[in-house]
């Protein structure tokens, strides 16, 4: 989410856990693997994914129990019966294996603008996030665009595209002849290349997919799928990121409205019945 500041901070703090825990021939391993096969995103993209999810959920349950330690719950009572109001109805429309877990929702106290759902099936969302996300159906839409990062196995891949790309540099390092200023210039460069030309793409590819699941889930759950363009304007108006977009691990506030937009007939057809029914969410 581009303008809350490090939405996945979470994430790469779990990465570096991974990195440190996965051994040398295990991570080799990985890179080998992108030559093998892919799996497939709900959307169907063509993804890489090579760790096991058991691990990925005890990666995700270890960040969110030290979180628990550093940041202090939110005592108010109502604003953690609507959080989690917002998050049981959406996991109620999720696919059957994400929707019968055991999901553990924290209202942070916290300012910051910001919200995450990690493997193992923990979310949590600070209450700065509460004073942009204006009413119910824009906070199912963060909730919901998070919860798509799970199901979709995003940090499973981002892991899996860290170790190969790590591994393939090493390897070619180590092929590259004799050291040389030149040599150890031209692998930095590659280096750089990798994190623009790989992993940054790869997490704004992450980051739209997770938006437009989101949208879909939200939608079928009764809130109202306009309210994600709403969101997004909101936060357009708190001052969006410095950083060009070729750049950033998510794509610009106006691509991401933009996106939604051309997204919402299809997802109004699912909601506006449920309104006629008077069957729409009512969380707050």
């Amino acid at each position: 989410m581009a303008a809350i500041p490090s939405v996945h901070a979470v994430f790469q703090g779990g990465f570096t856990m991974v990195l440190m825990k996965v051994s040398y021939k295990a991570a080799l391993a990985a890179a080998l693997v992108v030559m093998v096969g892919c799996s497939a995103s709900p959307t169907g993209r063509k993804q890489f994914a090579v760790l096991p999810d058991s691990q990925m959920n005890e990666m995700g349950v270890q960040s969110f129990t030290e979180m628990k330690k550093e940041i202090p719950s939110s005592s108010d009572t109502k604003l953690r019966e609507q959080v989690q109001c917002v998050a049981d109805t959406l996991i109620a429309v999720l696919p059957d294996k994400y929707r019968n877990q055991a999901w553990e929702v924290v209202l942070f106290d916290d300012e910051q603008v910001n919200a995450f759902a990690l493997p193992g099936y923990k979310v949590g969302v600070y209450t700065g996030l509460l004073k942009v996300a204006e009413n119910q159906s824009q906070l199912a839409a963060v909730v919901g665009h998070e919860l798509a990062h799970v199901i979709a196995r995003h940090g499973n891949e981002r892991v899996s595209t860290q170790l190969a790309t790590s591994q393939a540099l090493a390897l070619g390092y180590q092929l590259g002849g004799e050291e040389s200023p030149e040599k150890v210039a031209i692998f930095q460069a590659l280096g750089i290349g990798a994190q623009v030309g790989i992993i940054l793409p790869f997490s704004r590819a992450h980051e739209s997919e997770a938006d437009l699941l989101g949208l879909e889930y939200m939608a079928k759950a009764g809130f109202d799928p306009r309210e994600s363009v709403q969101l997004w304007r909101n936060m357009s108006a708190g001052g969006d990121s410095k950083t060009p977009e070729l750049l950033s691990t998510h794509p610009a506030n106006a691509t991401r409205i933009k996106d939604l937009q051309a997204n919402l007939p299809k997802n109004l057809a699912i909601y506006e019945p449920l309104a006629t029914q008077n069957k729409q969410a009512k969380c707050y």
